[in-house]
């Protein structure tokens, strides 16, 4: 197969995308772009250990810089992609270069939602998405210092749980009603609250931040009930899909770049993957937008299956976690539309899982130190398996005979 398969994005996805077409056996040219000047990374590790320093920049890294030369994947860092000839198939560059393409992957991920408020380019305030983002927080992200988060989601989370470990004084401002108010249930946030609270994290829910004011050493935030002076401040309230680009040439988008279960969008030999993509979920029965590594990967393997021929639709089952100081917490499925919520376990205990269900059928799991319950729920999901809320809340049943009749 001598054609050039052209990757825009060298985050999860596009690395993974360019590993698995020389997997499946493309012999053709593979060009990566990443508009970061650096190898593919992981993301996840950024708000966790590599903040914390206890992680080599290196030990980031997907892959080698070595394993892409013998894999013969060329990788254009530092560069990004300004428009796109679809007659031509040909990609412009910042670099003023042109790039033809046979087959092209949009890869393009997600950028951090912007915080608007007075006073939010002060140079105290960092958002948390990209290696250069972490490395600019280094030099204040010590022991002794004044960390304010503005957000209660998993990045702002586990910002702030590594951020009590090494003994700075952590508060976390959440705008809803509860933390992980987007992606789980009020019993579950409201744990995490308490686990926080008890680590010492100040946490206030439903405030919204109104004005930052501040010299060069402090930023004051002022919310709706208290001032609070800071180092270092960090904005975590989520991602907005990169599809600018897509649009640009008429591909249709839709919170994302939409996609069919193969990958490919509304233009032929266009894909996309990743944080960027919404795709027909099978087992939810619509179309869903997900931000996860695992996802990210399937994806990726869809499309390269895709491009090869070799039509392997993405049917994955949504799973998600985050790692808090000793809990782990493991979601599987999307609780979207649920109407009860089953309980495994004491929350007191740090170990239980959450069920939830709409009609008496299984729609997700969060697992908190669970990994059992998580990997049966998995399954359950996976091939529409019937579980009476008395089954999954009686511990005397063993996880993995949970949805056995």
């Amino acid at each position: 197969m001598n054609e050039t398969v052209v990757i825009i994005g060298g985050g999860q996805a596009g690395a993974q995308a360019a590993i698995s077409l020389r997997k499946e056996g493309f012999g053709g040219a593979i060009t990566l772009i990443c508009e970061e000047p650096v190898l593919p990374y992981q993301r996840p590790p950024l708000s966790k250990t590599y903040l914390a320093g206890e992680l080599a920049k290196e030990r980031l890294l997907i892959k080698p810089a070595a394993f892409y030369d013998k894999a013969g994947i060329e990788l254009l860092l530092g560069v990004r992609v300004d428009a796109i000839d679809t007659q031509q198939q040909l990609l412009h560059l910042d670099n003023q270069q042109s790039l033809p393409y046979a087959h092209l992957v949009f890869a393009t991920g997600g950028r951090v939602r912007p915080l608007h408020c007075p006073g939010i380019e002060h140079h105290h305030v960092h958002y948390l998405r990209t290696l250069a983002d972490v490395d600019a927080m280094h030099d204040k992200f010590k022991p002794g210092k004044r960390l304010v988060i503005i957000g209660g989601g998993y990045v702002g989370l586990e910002t702030a749980a590594v951020a009590v470990k090494h003994g700075l004084d952590v508060s976390v401002l959440v705008a809803r009603p509860t933390a992980l108010g987007r992606v789980t249930s009020k019993v579950v946030g409201q744990f995490f609250e308490q686990v926080h609270r008890s680590a010492g994290v100040n946490l206030q829910s439903n405030t919204d931040v109104q004005c930052l004011e501040g010299d060069n050493e402090e930023v004051v935030l002022t919310t709706r009930g208290a001032l609070l002076s800071a180092d270092l401040v960090v904005v975590g309230i989520g991602l907005l899909p990169n599809v600018e680009l897509a649009e640009s040439i008429g591909i249709l988008c839709e919170d994302g770049i939409n996609t069919d279960q193969y990958g490919r969008t509304s233009i032929a030999n266009i894909y996309a993957a990743g944080d960027c993509a919404n795709h027909p979920n099978a087992i939810y029965q619509r179309r869903m937008r997900l931000q996860s590594v695992q996802n990210a990967i399937d994806q990726a393997k869809t499309v390269a299956a895709t491009i090869c021929g070799k039509d392997k639709p993405y049917t994955q089952v949504p799973w998600f976690w985050s790692d808090q100081y000793d809990l782990k917490l493991q979601t599987a499925g999307v609780n979207t539309g649920y109407d009860e919520i089953v309980l495994r376990g004491d929350p007191a205990t740090h170990s239980f899982a959450a069920f939830y269900l709409r009609s008496g059928q299984l729609l997700a799991v969060d697992a908190i130190n669970r990994p059992a319950e998580f990997v049966a729920a998995r399954n359950i999901i996976d091939k529409h398996l019937s579980v009476s809320a008395a089954r999954l809340s009686d511990e005397s049943i063993p996880a993995k005979a949970l949805a056995e009749s």
